[in-house]
């Protein structure tokens, strides 16, 4: 039998009973003719092949009373043959038509499916009682949809509900929150609005939580500590106005949290050792991002020292994974955030990857030393804040750090040696603080860094600067009873003028730049 081709397509040829077949990545540009004459297929997976066209009308009709699986996504599909958006399947359980180009409005099977993937595509509308249809996941992310999700969604058994990237809008049904059997409810992404519900049932279920860049106000449930597996919670790019939320400190597979770009408020939470046993609040967190916030105070030398997760290793992946009657469905975590000066997604994020980002807020007071033990991280962002004091030499000890802002802060003194130990360094900004000495010109970053990285420290000399460190000649004594008014005018004008100009040519240099590290993104929400 020609099983790609089009060959032979008379009724009287011979076709074996097939029922089972796989035929992903195998480059195909249509559907294989000699499949409409497979009466009882089961499961049928063309998926990232580069078909093209329209689905044909007797994948539906054929195997209606046969199929359990259809995967037909990441090919070029940009249309289908129905006679209606309610396929008649007896026994479907997974239908994946995601990253396509199919247009128009989401066909649903009936009865439900579990699983219902139509991610990345064009599709514009959805039958408006599609909560009839659900099964266990449904997936819809990055079409062009808009309405209202109805309260009808909580009588389904939807676990795993993934609407981002499209038009939705009104109010999140409580029981989407609070009945506690969600897994994964990703909305990021929409125009969801009003505030969350705060009843969470002591069933929780939830590992991910996303609800950024939407307009959600108020404050986070307190009851999400009822969510012991939560993994993930990106509320970030909202209007929320609340404290830091350290009673979050105490679910122990958190691992990610973003409130960028909110109102939240007040300090850190100082006292949370007090609260909690050493080491026992955060203990997972690979991830904290409470940039562009209005957070204010000084940042407790204990508070990171709760984070044992970035002072150590990790390689297991951010999957979640949900089994269903047998079936085993991956969700991969995303996260975006400002990494090296740009802002971006991680679409599967690996727990290896270690960021803190406290920037645009007004934090003040020295930068604690304990940050230095957090060995693993690889991208720390304390910029546009009010820090004073030294930059910590303990900040040579983070052997994996691969960006560091500390810009548009006040501190002050020399830049430690130390950092020409950091290795993997390939982004560096101390632009805009009152650092003072040689700029260490050794290390692999230090080496070829730019003046951007330190322009607005006008104590700073030697490459890459222009401003050389020249030795000043020792000043010449006076004469006793010596008249010394007439120099020290001279040197108060002379040294005024050398401010104005560096200070000039400071704003110049700081006007041109290019690259800012956190930029505000138009994630305020999706930054």
């Amino acid at each position: 039998m020609d099983m790609v081709g089009e060959g032979n397509n008379s009724p009287s040829t011979y076709i074996p009973p097939v029922t089972w077949l796989e035929l992903a990545g195998c480059s195909l540009t249509r559907f294989p003719s000699s499949l409409a004459h497979l009466n009882q297929m089961s499961y049928l997976d063309l998926s990232c092949n580069r078909i093209s066209g329209a689905i044909p009308k007797w994948i539906w009709v054929t195997w209606s009373s046969s199929l359990a699986y259809l995967n037909l996504s990441h090919n070029m599909l940009n249309s289908m043959q129905l006679n209606s958006y309610v396929l008649p399947f007896d026994r479907l359980e997974v239908l994946d038509l995601s990253s396509n180009q199919l247009q128009g409005q989401i066909p649903m099977p009936s009865p439900p499916a579990a699983i219902l993937r139509y991610s990345n595509n064009s599709f514009s509308s959805i039958l408006r009682n599609f909560t009839l249809y659900l099964g266990n996941e449904f997936r819809i992310s990055k079409n062009n949809i808009s309405g209202h999700i109805p309260n009808s969604v909580c009588d389904s058994s939807i676990s795993l509900l993934d609407l981002s990237f499209n038009n939705f809008s009104g109010w999140i049904p409580p029981c989407l929150i609070e009945d506690g059997y969600m897994s994964a409810l990703i909305l990021r992404e929409n125009q969801f609005e009003g505030v969350l519900p705060n009843n969470i049932k002591d069933q929780c279920q939830l590992l991910t939580l996303d609800l950024n860049n939407n307009k959600i106000v108020g404050q986070l449930p307190r009851t999400l500590t009822k969510c012991l597996q939560l993994e993930f919670l990106d509320c970030g790019n909202n209007h929320m106005a609340d404290t830091f939320p350290s009673w979050l400190g105490k679910l122990p597979e958190l691992w990610v949290l973003v409130l960028r770009s909110n109102q939240f408020y007040g300090s850190m939470g100082g006292d949370l050792h007090r609260v909690y046993k050493y080491g026992e609040y955060f203990s997972s967190l690979q991830i904290l991002d409470l940039a562009s916030n209005k957070f204010s105070g000084k940042l407790s030398p204990k508070w990171f020292e709760g984070l044992k997760s970035m002072m150590a290793e990790s390689n297991t992946t951010g999957e979640i994974v949900i089994a269903d009657n047998g079936t085993l469905t991956f969700y991969q975590d995303t996260v975006a955030i400002t990494y090296k000066s740009i802002y971006r997604s991680f679409v599967k994020i690996l727990t290896t990857l270690t960021v803190i980002d406290l920037s645009n807020n007004s934090f003040e007071g020295t930068i604690p030393e304990s940050l230095g033990r957090l060995v693993s991280l690889l991208a720390l962002n304390m910029s546009g804040n009010a820090f004073t004091g030294d930059i910590p030499r303990e900040f040579g000890r983070m052997s994996q750090l691969e960006a560091l802002d500390l810009s548009q802060n006040q501190l002050s003194g020399d830049i430690p040696e130390a950092l020409t130990n950091l290795t993997f360094l390939g982004f560096l900004n101390l632009s805009n603080n009152q650092l003072v000495g040689r700029i260490p010109w050794s290390g692999q970053f230090f080496g070829t860094s730019q003046n951007s990285s330190f322009e607005g420290n006008l104590g700073l000399c030697g490459p890459p600067l222009s401003n050389p460190c020249d030795i000043a000649p020792a000043p010449r004594s006076v004469a006793h009873g010596e008249k010394s008014s007439h120099v020290d005018v001279i040197l108060f004008l002379f040294v005024g003028l050398g401010f104005g100009i560096g200070f000039a040519a400071a704003i110049l240099m700081r006007w041109g730049r290019i690259g800012e590290w956190f930029v505000k993104s138009a994630r305020a929400l999706r930054t």
